[in-house]
């Protein structure tokens, strides 16, 4: 049997992206630098803020507790709160329904330590950031209202998940009182019938005993077959998961889609997942999952369909993409999102890698499915700079989707060098529909 040198693997990917060049699947990105020299970066999300018709952003990191959005297409900066202890998952939504996005925040995750082994067991709050609206840009600080808390909080995810009625937050802590890497709950919140004056939401656990060590958690719609009710993939030390609400037995269900990066563990004490996206491929909502693995992880693969089922009733293969050098002395690599979105307008999916750093592995690398029913993707680094989070947005109205990145950026841990904001405008080349046929 032969054996895939470096060589031959470069061979390989340089044909393959030569194929995609000529046609015409070439991304193109030029950049604007939003803001820099950060003092700490994290967290990032795209959306119009102040309702003008412009896609603003906001973002924030873990240390200094100060939450700033930026006024699209200036990029004038807005500080929202401040003295908010350890921002960690953001989300946003109209929680008052009146057409303006809230925002929220789940925060005082860690203790005086700092660090995943030092979880804060009276923190893990989410707070909901009410949006003033048309005076979103004005110096008052935005006023904060509670939600709840579990240990450990680490990604929230808000919309319809049970029913249609009022929204939910799911919230998925990272770590637990008892260990790094014991058994977490999956709680809900629900809206209240007065978001103004609760004290806080209710909460139910969802789920007791599945997961371990979660830091990747996606909202996604369309993947329950007939029902407009959202659902989430995890990226947890189980690998790829997808947790969903099903009405016609009212009971959560878990489906597995793949069990991750298993080889590392003795070395690293990581295994699993940590962070992944659903991509589209025609009219399959479901086509493949790209995830970054394990936790803060080194390896880009990709779950395809092996048997062409459609939806996630498939049997599910992994190919592995890319290994972005060894973990460090943490146990770590640099991968921390990926995201997927139709950049180049061809009715499938492609997908974005964020990595922290240090150089080389550190930037935004694009991949494109070539053969997506054996998992053959190409590939191009669109960014060299470092990052923590990624977000999309139609920045500049012209129909196309672009992308945003904050650098990781968090002191004691890990410090990116002059930290940015970046908009990433989309100048993708159009190619002929159904070019893609031939591969």
């Amino acid at each position: 049997m032969a054996t895939l040198t470096d060589k031959t693997v470069g061979d390989f990917t340089k044909f393959l992206n030569d194929q995609a060049t000529k046609a015409g699947f070439v991304p193109k990105f030029t950049k604007e630098i939003v803001a820099e020299n950060l003092r700490d970066g994290y967290w990032l999300e795209a959306l119009d803020i102040n309702q003008d018709g412009k896609i603003d952003l906001f973002g924030y990191g873990l240390t200094l507790g100060e939450i700033y959005w930026y006024k699209n297409p200036d990029w004038q900066k807005h500080l929202v709160v401040d003295k908010i202890r350890m921002p960690v998952g953001g989300a946003y939504a109209d929680i008052t329904g009146n057409g303006y996005p809230d925002i929220l925040v789940c925060y005082e995750l860690y203790g005086p330590v700092g660090t995943i082994h030092d979880a804060d067991t009276s923190g893990g709050k989410i707070d909901w950031i009410e949006n003033p609206g048309q005076n979103a840009d004005v110096k008052e600080r935005w006023k904060r209202h509670y939600v709840g808390r579990t240990t450990g909080m680490h990604r929230l995810r808000i919309g319809h998940f049970t029913q249609t009625d009022r929204l939910e937050i799911l919230g998925f802590p990272i770590v637990a009182r008892e260990s790094v890497h014991a058994v977490l709950p999956v709680v809900m919140f629900t809206q209240p019938d007065d978001v103004h004056t609760a004290k806080e939401w209710s909460m139910q656990t969802i789920n007791h005993s599945s997961f371990r060590m979660i830091h990747g958690a996606e909202i996604k719609s369309e993947l329950i077959p007939n029902s407009n009710l959202d659902s989430i993939i995890l990226a947890s030390d189980e690998g790829v998961t997808w947790l969903y609400y099903d009405e016609n037995i009212k009971k959560w269900q878990c489906k597995l889609i793949g069990t991750g990066e298993l080889t590392q563990f003795e070395r690293t004490s990581f295994k699993g997942s940590g962070d992944m996206d659903v991509g589209r491929i025609g009219n399959d909502s479901f086509a493949y999952v790209a995830a970054l693995e394990p936790f803060h992880g080194n390896t880009v693969a990709v779950y395809y369909k092996s048997d062409g089922k459609p939806g996630a009733d498939a049997e599910w293969s992994r190919v592995i993409l890319d290994v972005f050098g060894d973990p460090n002395e943490n146990g770590e690599g640099p991968g921390h999102q990926v995201l997927c979105a139709d950049f180049d307008g061809d009715g499938d999916d492609e997908f974005l890698v964020g990595l922290r750093g240090p150089w080389p592995w550190q930037g935004v690398f694009y991949y494109k499915a070539i053969d997506i029913k054996n998992g053959v993707f190409a590939k191009w680094r669109v960014s060299d700079e470092s990052v923590a989070r990624i977000a999309i947005g139609d920045f500049k109205n012209r129909g196309t989707i672009d992308f945003a990145t904050i650098a990781y950026s968090a002191p004691n841990y890990y410090v990116a060098k002059n930290a940015k904001i970046v908009v990433h405008y989309n100048e993708m080349i159009t190619h002929a529909q159904g070019s893609n046929n031939g591969f």
